[in-house]
């Protein structure tokens, strides 16, 4: 009986093993994923918006033809999930032209924010492009406050000013390098804006489509798909376009949509490693995501910065973790604190309870 038992605790300890180590190899290639995804996305519409060898001064038009990507992708896993319902789940491809209305101010918002990001990324370098969209934890406080009413600690506060002074120093060396762009960090901080508000509205929004992402994801791309045609009208943009030399090359069409697939995935990839990890560990994962990307930017285009550049990012990097473990903190002291509530009440029920029945208070209950 006791070599048995040793056997079997032995085959548990092996298998608990196994599970931790399958388990951490999930967690591994998930965050392996995002990063992958998230930094060739950054570098492959760099190219695109910026690349001497292009010369293409269109952001709107490769923006629209990512959300085009996007769409197609959509039918295409929706199609495959008909096909083989046990391989792959996604929602049926069917647009609402009542949902897709109330959808629309979301919709708005959708589209300055991934504009705006393009534009930052057109006019300023992958390196600084970290710095320059820095603020969107401040704007979230910002929108947080002015929208929902909701306060926040002196903590989170502090963190912002943190990011903040960083934001500001890093501009200042960017400056004194003289690579520095104004319209580049204008479009950034607006960028940073509408990522915030994009935040807001997206939880706001999501009850229209019962909660589905992929449902949202289609009728964000399927909106902006046309909201940006008047935009590339107006930009001028459709003469560029018409002139442009490599308009009947394979490899720019084929890096375009390269670049709509890597925007479809990261909202895969987000998914995936939040439901690996935790939101909290997401949020960590992504800030040191940039900082990674900052490094190879450098190393990449051969960028030589100074000391208090680093700072600047070392701040911003510092700043962002700092408020993600003040806000988890909070949030967590807040549950336990509504948990402990309801504990009360429901102890409070049951005293109340014993006295009606005639039952003492001390009394165990059979």
């Amino acid at each position: 009986m006791g070599i048995t038992f040793r056997r079997r605790h032995s085959d548990y300890k092996i298998s608990e093993m196994e599970s931790f180590f399958t388990k951490s190899v999930k967690i591994a290639g998930a965050v392996s994923m995002y990063w992958a995804v998230s930094i060739s996305l950054i570098f492959v519409n760099k190219y695109l918006l910026s690349d001497d060898s292009l010369k293409l001064n269109a952001p709107l038009f490769i923006t629209w033809y990512q959300c085009m990507v996007s769409v197609a992708l959509c039918a295409i896993l929706a199609f495959m999930a008909k096909m083989f319902p046990t391989l792959v789940t996604f929602p049926e491809f069917r647009i609402d032209l009542n949902v897709s209305k109330q959808l629309l101010p979301l919709s708005l918002v959708f589209v300055a924010m991934i504009s705006f990001n393009n534009l930052c990324l057109k006019f300023v370098g992958v390196s600084f492009y970290f710095i320059g969209r820095s603020l969107s934890t401040v704007f979230n406080v910002v929108l947080t406050y002015f929208m929902l009413k909701e306060s926040t600690s002196g903590k989170a506060i502090g963190c912002c000013l943190f990011i903040i002074f960083g934001f500001f120093l890093g501009v200042d060396q960017e400056n004194v390098a003289g690579s520095l762009s104004y319209v580049g960090v204008v479009f950034g901080v607006v960028a940073s804006f509408f990522v915030s508000l994009n935040a807001i509205y997206t939880k706001k929004y999501l009850p229209v489509v019962d909660g589905n992402i992929w449902r949202l994801t289609l009728y964000n791309n399927m909106n902006a798909c046309f909201l940006f045609l008047p935009l590339i009208l107006l930009s001028g943009e459709i003469g560029t376009i018409w002139q442009f030399s490599h308009l009947g090359d394979t490899i720019f069409w084929g890096l375009m949509t390269v670049g709509g697939v890597f925007g479809f995935g990261m909202g895969y990839v987000s998914g995936l490693q939040i439901k690996m990890t935790s939101p909290l560990t997401h949020n960590i994962s992504g800030t040191a995501k940039a900082c990674a990307q900052t490094v190879m930017a450098c190393i990449y285009f051969e960028e030589v910065k100074s000391a208090l550049w680093w700072t600047s990012n070392a701040m911003v990097l510092f700043g962002s973790m700092a408020y993600t473990h003040v806000r988890r903190t909070e949030m967590k002291e807040s549950h336990d604190k509504v948990g402990k509530e309801l504990n009360e009440v429901e102890d409070k029920k049951e005293l109340l309870n014993k006295i009606g029945s005639g039952q003492s208070p001390n009394e165990q209950i059979a």
